[in-house]
């Protein structure tokens, strides 16, 4: 029988394949933690589904891959921000 917390690990997960979306962007987009979606898809998703699985941790990888790229265009982008505005 699946639950609701069962749906909701579904759910992230679909979304996460499909729009190759961030923890960060599950989270806000479903209401909880990026600690709780974690917990979903690397805990609690391989005993509901191992395909969907496997597919959405190709995306985290991904992510996890890129992260320091996103990172770095952040700062950028904030250093222009305060450079724009005069600030050091």
């Amino acid at each position: 029988m699946i639950d609701r917390i069962d749906l909701r690990v579904l759910e992230e997960a679909r979304y996460i394949s499909e729009h190759s979306a961030t923890v960060r962007d599950a989270a806000k987009l479903f209401g909880v933690s990026k600690s709780t979606v974690h917990k979903d898809l690397v805990e609690r998703l391989p005993h509901l589904n191992q395909a969907l699985y496997r597919q959405t941790r190709r995306v985290l990888d991904q992510n996890k891959a890129e992260r320091h790229l996103r990172g770095g265009r952040a700062t950028m982008r904030k250093f222009a921000v305060l450079e724009k505005h005069g600030r050091k």
